[in-house]
């Protein structure tokens, strides 16, 4: 099972703030996962895709 991030730890690794991220899920441009309870999580696939890993 691939690794979820919170946006707090994908911020972190992507060196951007939690209004990007937000917003990028807004316009397509990340792929978000959402929990049972409405949080967003963040594919490990997409933080290295994004990094260019």
């Amino acid at each position: 099972m691939e690794r979820l991030y919170t946006l707090k730890e994908a911020k972190r690794l992507l060196g951007v703030t939690t209004k990007i991220i937000q917003r990028w899920d807004k316009e397509g441009k990340i792929r978000v996962v959402r929990t049972i309870g409405g949080r967003r999580r963040i594919p490990e696939s997409e933080i290295k895709r994004i990094l260019g890993l």
